[in-house]
């Protein structure tokens, strides 16, 4: 018979018989996810508002994610290149991200949210965060 894993988001301290994660595992797969995507310019910075930084500490490189029991909540600000559809590559962001977590981890995606903060007009504007 199995044991059972109960999985836990690590902060500082780890246990036995827990699979981990590490904030920054899941920001690195909604950053891969974003910019598999065709039509991303980058993932932006600085749209994050101040406020909203200054209040949590779950934001990083333009990625919010919040996590509740083996929930996750994800906010991603993103630049799209000139001539794609926004509704179209933001609908596939987000789709890609819910499949990549889901699929590398065992959080059960309950949200993406894209905000996309502006065009990219060349492929010198492209500045992506890894």
């Amino acid at each position: 018979m199995a044991k059972r894993v109960k999985i836990v988001v690590a902060d500082e301290e780890e246990s036995k018989d827990n699979v981990t994660y590490k904030k920054n595992v899941v920001i690195s797969i909604v950053s891969l996810a974003t910019q598999e995507i065709n039509g991303i310019a980058s993932i932006s910075r600085s749209a994050v508002s101040f406020i909203k930084s200054a209040l949590s500490k779950n934001i990083n490189r333009g990625i919010i994610v919040e996590f509740t029991d083996n929930n996750v909540n994800i906010e991603v600000f993103v630049n799209v290149k000139f001539g794609y559809s926004v509704k179209d590559v933001a609908f596939r962001v987000q789709e890609n991200i819910k499949s990549s977590v889901e699929s590398m981890t065992e959080f059960k995606v309950t949200g993406v949210n894209v905000h996309v903060v502006g065009v990219t007009f060349s492929d010198t504007d492209s500045d992506f965060v890894v």
